[in-house]
């Protein structure tokens, strides 16, 4: 499979769809930042093959809307390349993200989704798929997980401006009653241990904590940024752009014919 990089390319994209469904967002984020980090590498290859091209471009492009919904559930260190791709590609829908737009997952779910087939074929609207077929199904599962994360983002906002707080005081914050509090929490627990999977990198999530009867304890974790992969990405634009230099410049200049 690796001598055949739209193969490879296809198959990880697969694989990396089936570990979000399968909430293991730490995979997900592993897989789909090494495979786009071997397409901006091997860029010059596939354009020079246009029959390949914009199949390319088009998971590339569905690989960085399903990689904007991964690290929202699962905040994780992204390589300064794919995190700039993102910020160009999804940096509008990221930011209604995390001003809580909840819709905006149902666009990139669709962006970055497949095609999905039914292992039936039936008319009936009552059937399981329902009137919306194997794709609406799909993202009803996706938006029950969606509803669970819902309030986990504002729960870390919170607790990382605090090294302890008293439930009570969280309680407060949320507008919720202290049960419900604590059932945040060990979601909360219970959603980052499932996010992680079998991902090798330590640094999931960005913050820590355990409650100790009526408080809560945070032990933050800053994630130490890595500028090297930043550097790596601008001696290669600059390589690219020298080519294109040289290129213009060794172009003989034919000159016109005067009548």
């Amino acid at each position: 499979m690796a001598l055949v990089p739209a193969c490879q390319i296809t198959a990880n994209y697969y694989a990396g769809f089936a570990y979000l469904m399968i909430r293991k967002y730490g995979n997900t984020i592993q897989l789909y930042q090494h495979i786009l980090g071997y397409m901006q590498r091997t860029k010059q290859f596939f354009q020079n093959r246009s029959f390949q091209a914009d199949d390319i471009n088009k998971k590339n492009e569905q690989m960085l809307a399903l990689l904007a919904i991964a690290s929202t559930f699962c905040p994780l260190r992204l390589d300064e390349s794919v995190n700039i791709q993102i910020k160009e590609k999804q940096g509008d829908k990221v930011a209604r993200i995390q001003h809580g737009d909840m819709a905006v997952y149902d666009d990139l779910f669709f962006s970055g989704c497949p095609k999905f087939l039914s292992p039936v074929v039936s008319e009936n609207p009552t059937s399981p798929f329902g009137s919306s077929g194997p794709r609406g199904l799909q993202l009803q599962v996706f938006k029950a997980e969606v509803e669970q994360q819902r309030l986990i983002p504002t729960l870390r906002s919170f607790l990382k401006l605090y090294t302890s707080i008293p439930i009570s005081k969280l309680a407060k914050f949320l507008d919720m009653h202290e049960n419900e509090v604590r059932c945040c929490l060990m979601a909360f627990k219970h959603k980052k241990e499932v996010a992680k999977g079998d991902s090798t990198d330590q640094t999931t999530m960005d913050i820590d904590f355990y409650v100790d009867k009526d408080m809560v304890h945070i032990s933050d974790t800053k994630i130490a940024r890595h500028y090297g992969d930043y550097y790596v990405q601008q001696v290669l634009k600059l390589k690219d752009s020298n080519k294109l230099i040289l290129g213009a410049a060794l172009t003989p200049v034919v000159p016109a014919n005067n009548a």
